[in-house]
């Protein structure tokens, strides 16, 4: 009995020992391949810079009047001629469209009346891809004040230009994006001595539209930033 004890109590050491051991080496291995396994993370951008591809643009006007009756035949008769200019443009129908007037009794406040009573506040949107022609037409609006239509500035509704056909060049500026950040990865592995390996893990960024400049707002600057780790290979 006294020798089974000790034979037991010896196996058991020795199964301890072992398991310690192994331990140890599979630790070691474990820290062996995170040791091997080199990686650098780098950015890769791509810009570019693109037209627009649509504009709304809006016309602001007014007119008064003392008689709403007569309030509405001038505002329907400067809503004509808004229209007419529009049309000897190049814009169609389609293009145009009107919200509802917003009409404001000027009388009916504090204080002496002056002016006509009734005002009258009209938009006019155009909604197109004819960009070019919105911008002629932009610089031939005193045309439409010497008509008699009192062209207003509108704050709320200023003119915008937009680019729609992002998914058309999305899969090239990706790729411009990766060739980009392969470059930046190449250059830190020579400069370390290393060869870049296959791409570890990657992760597209947002694609950002913005203005060129203040200045020429139809000219959108389209960027999106892509960040790849690469393996390094000694």
């Amino acid at each position: 009995m006294p020798n089974s004890n000790l034979s037991a109590t010896l196996l058991g050491g020795l199964i301890a020992v072992g398991l310690a051991a192994a331990g140890y080496f599979v630790a070691d291995a474990a820290q062996a391949i995170r040791a091997s396994e080199r990686v650098v993370e780098v950015k890769g951008l791509a810009e570019r810079e693109v037209p627009a591809d649509l504009v709304l643009w809006s016309l602001s006007y007014g007119a008064t009047a003392d008689d709403l009756s007569v309030l509405n035949q001038r505002l329907a008769a400067d809503t004509e001629s808004v229209r007419d200019f529009l049309r000897e443009r190049g814009f169609e129908d389609a293009e145009i469209s009107r919200g509802e007037p917003n009409i404001t009794d000027r009388h009916a406040g504090y204080g002496e009346p002056r002016g006509e009573r009734y005002q009258a506040q009209a938009v006019i949107l155009v909604r197109t891809d004819k960009v070019d022609r919105v911008k002629a037409a932009q610089q031939e609006t005193q045309s439409l004040v010497a008509e008699g239509v009192t062209l207003n500035r509108n704050y709320e509704y200023p003119t915008e230009y937009l680019f729609t056909r992002l998914n058309e060049i999305k899969p090239e500026m990706i790729a411009e994006a990766t060739r980009s950040a392969r470059e930046a990865a190449q250059q830190f592995a020579e400069d370390s001595g290393s060869e870049v390996g296959g791409i570890r893990r990657a992760r597209q960024g947002y694609f950002s539209i913005e203005d060129r400049d203040r200045l020429s707002p139809h000219i959108k600057r389209v960027r999106v930033v892509t960040t790849v780790e690469y393996h390094l290979i000694d």
